[in-house]
């Protein structure tokens, strides 16, 4: 698989800003979550969902033996390690310790990522030492499927 061009991914990122948080959903400008603004992403780089996604749990200290979103990517997805990242690579989050990576958000530049984040909506911020120490996967958008 060949890296989609990391200004693209960006700049599709970017064009989520300001949408509003809605659990499960994926429609910029009305409503996303975390996973649905990847999947928002993944479309205008990539093309069409692969695979439709099933329901999903909001408890980012949901504990398991899988890493299912990280499952998910890697099926997907070109896998780097997260201390590779750079901008345009989406980066999964462990919130808690011991729990499975249930929140994602794209690199958008040194020390700076774009989430979607409940009551704020899609922002972007930056990438602090709380943050970036939560990172426990990360992965490139490919350039086609």
């Amino acid at each position: 698989m060949i890296p989609a061009d990391p200004d693209h991914v960006i700049a599709a990122a970017r064009l989520w800003l300001g949408t509003p948080y809605h659990d499960q959903a994926s429609l910029r400008g009305t409503g996303c979550d975390c996973l649905g603004l990847a999947r928002g992403v993944w479309r205008e780089v990539v093309g069409p969902e692969p695979f439709p996604i099933p329901p999903y749990s909001r408890d980012w200290g949901e504990m398991g033996h899988r890493e299912v979103l990280a499952e998910g990517a890697r099926a997907m997805m070109i896998e780097v390690p997260p201390a590779e990242a750079g901008p345009g690579a989406l980066v999964l989050f462990r919130m808690m310790p011991r729990a499975i990576a249930k929140h994602v958000g794209i690199l958008t530049g040194p020390g700076r990522f774009l989430h979607a984040y409940e009551r704020l909506g899609v922002i972007e911020q930056p990438l602090t030492q709380p943050w970036r120490r939560r990172i426990a996967f990360a992965f490139l958008f490919p350039d086609e499927v």
